[in-house]
């Protein structure tokens, strides 16, 4: 799915709180983007200094360590908001009415408390990384340059709980939609034929999306 069109947005609580983490989101999935872009500048400096001054980047691996969790996390929480991330849409998109939302219910509800597990177990790889009596911070670091490690450690369970926000928000609108049997309930993604698909695609890569 592509865009937030495939998301219902209304007057509700669950829509305003909706409308208000996908500022957070965009701008999480923002900083993904602009890390993308400086593994470029990164690869070309690197490259560079090798062929015209035979000396590449210093702690070039290095960076690219502390870069890749940024690309890696920071934009699931948005991915998941339009429902982007893989998963059965064949036999999802076969369901109707109140089986589709429990079904829908059961799955959401399953990702958060796993998502809830990975908080717990990441954030503790964090606290054993990071020191204030160290220095730097730090009890560990890269192995070229020493670069201290714990700001990439900390960023996993950040994204992590942003993305738990939002499988709280979504397990609330299915549960709502099982309840009251509504055909588009709020801040949840909805499920779309193919043809609508290739449309909203269309609509969002030529810059008209809303």
């Amino acid at each position: 799915m592509a865009g937030s069109s495939t998301v219902h947005e209304d007057d509700s609580l669950l829509s305003r709180l909706d409308q208000g983490l996908v500022r957070l989101e965009r701008f999480l999935a923002l900083v993904s983007g602009l890390a993308v872009f400086s593994l470029m500048v990164l690869a070309v400096v690197s490259v560079s200094g090798r062929n015209f001054l035979g000396k590449p980047l210093p702690g070039y691996v290095d960076w690219i360590e502390q870069v890749l969790p940024l690309i890696a996390f920071m934009g699931i929480a948005y991915v998941q908001r339009d429902g982007g991330h893989i998963r059965m849409d064949i036999v999802v998109g076969a369901l109707k009415g109140r089986v589709l939302w429990l079904v829908e219910f059961i799955t959401t509800l399953a990702i958060l408390i796993l998502i809830l597990l990975l908080i717990w177990g990441s954030w503790s790889h964090f606290g054993r990384s990071f020191d204030f009596a160290a220095p730097l911070w730090s009890r560990d670091s890269s192995i070229d340059i020493g670069i201290p490690i714990w700001p990439a450690k900390l960023l996993v369970p950040v994204a992590f709980s942003v993305l738990s926000l939002r499988l709280v928000l979504q397990t609330w609108g299915y549960a709502h939609a099982f309840v009251t049997g509504a055909e588009q309930p709020a801040a949840v993604p909805l499920v779309v034929d193919a043809a609508t698909q290739a449309a909203l695609e269309a609509e969002h890569v030529s810059g008209h999306d809303k």
